[in-house]
């Protein structure tokens, strides 16, 4: 008989051996119905303004094939694969303060959990598509919470996302505005979300130990980031901004790869001011190279800056998409041992390769990188 698995919640940062992930999977994801938060508008492509439903079943088969993949690549290296459980994506969902026509998916668990330590924390999510999202992910955490006695598991507080938690007509807004006039938004953090209650995706955070990257986008909020520093009082959380028109997620602008070594978007420049704390510690912030692929995915959401979405697996191993060469060439430069992942495919789903995958147990304990702080941030 096959010895059962023992359960460890543990993870500091981005980089530590990786032991234990939950990787996604793309039955039933939805182009979810129109929301205040989000409209999705792809009329080349089948789905107009105010049109949703499944994405195609041809483009969930290609999706779940690479993402079953990456599941026994990761399995041969050691690492213990869980996947989370789909519900009926297509259902109109509702609460007391709304009614939304359909759902999203499950295959970017990284936006929804996020583990520091010994917590695995549910983030709040701000689009309605994904409020119920968290209930993919309750059997593993029932699971995890009954095998590990040391466990904490918590949620942060579930949003009511009423129509006073976003911005009248933004998007209508927003479509009329010229790209300086949106950049200069982007600067002052005036996106769709208003800051009556806290709003956050885990996948706007980065651990690095002691400290935490929080980014303020159109999916989180300041009143988001001082939950999550009110949360983890032994923590630094520190609020990071960069040059783009629409912030979703830090995880294809800002990559942690080792200690000592940040990867960054070459076309999402930081606040200067935020930099201080990387340059007075002696981190090395490298621009990535230009995509090997400049278009999209059909139905994909995500930008073309998925190509350093990267897992890294430890201080020295990291997986990249397999066809962006360029990258993994960078990488390999820098000293890493690159497996390259077949996942262009999964991109409509949700995002890349660390999109769509969340981490349960890393080895290593919570280390001060930044003993030299910046008053201020």
């Amino acid at each position: 008989m096959q010895e059962t698995q023992k359960t460890v919640v543990n993870c500091w940062n981005e980089w530590d051996p990786l032991k234990h992930v939950i990787l996604g999977r793309a039955d039933g994801t939805m182009v979810q119905a129109p929301e205040p938060a989000i409209e999705r508008d792809w009329p080349d492509d089948g789905f107009p303004l105010g049109t949703y439903g499944p994405l195609p079943q041809e483009m969930a088969d290609k999706a779940n094939e690479q993402l079953d993949n990456f599941g026994k690549i990761l399995e041969s290296r050691g690492i213990r694969v869980d996947r989370p459980t789909p519900l009926d994506f297509s259902q109109t969902v509702q609460t007391p303060d709304w009614k939304q026509a359909s759902m999203f998916g499950c295959m970017p668990p990284r936006d929804v959990l996020i583990t520091i330590g010994n917590e695995i924390l549910e983030a709040t999510m701000s689009y309605r598509s994904r409020w119920y999202e968290y209930l993919c992910y309750r059997p593993l955490l029932e699971q995890y919470f009954k095998e590990d006695p040391n466990m904490r598991w918590e949620a942060a507080p579930k949003p009511r996302l009423a129509e006073r938690t976003y911005k009248k007509d933004f998007w209508k807004e927003w479509n009329t505005l010229s790209e300086e006039e949106q950049l200069e938004r982007s600067r002052n953090l005036d996106w769709a979300l208003t800051e009556v209650e806290p709003l956050f995706d885990a996948a706007d955070m980065m651990r690095l130990g002691k400290d935490i990257i929080f980014q303020p986008s159109m999916v989180s909020n300041m009143a988001g980031a001082d939950w999550i520093r009110r949360h983890f009082p032994d923590h630094r959380v520190h609020v990071m901004n960069f040059k783009e028109k629409t912030q979703v997620h830090i995880d294809s602008t800002w990559i942690p790869l080792r200690p000592g070594l940040i990867l960054h978007n070459r076309e999402r420049d930081a606040v200067p001011e935020q930099l201080k704390m990387y340059e007075i510690n002696d981190w090395e912030i490298v621009e990535c190279v230009q995509p090997q692929r400049m278009e999209k995915a059909r139905l994909s959401y995500c930008s073309i800056w998925l190509s350093i979405n990267s897992l890294v697996l430890d201080p020295k191993t990291v997986c990249v998409e397999a066809g962006e060469t360029a990258q993994m060439e960078q990488l390999d430069k820098l000293g890493f041992e690159v497996i390259p992942v077949p996942y262009y495919d999964v991109a409509p789903f949700g995002g890349g390769l660390h999109c769509s995958t969340t981490d349960i147990c890393r080895e290593g304990v919570c280390e001060d990188y930044f003993p030299r702080q910046v008053e201020g941030f």
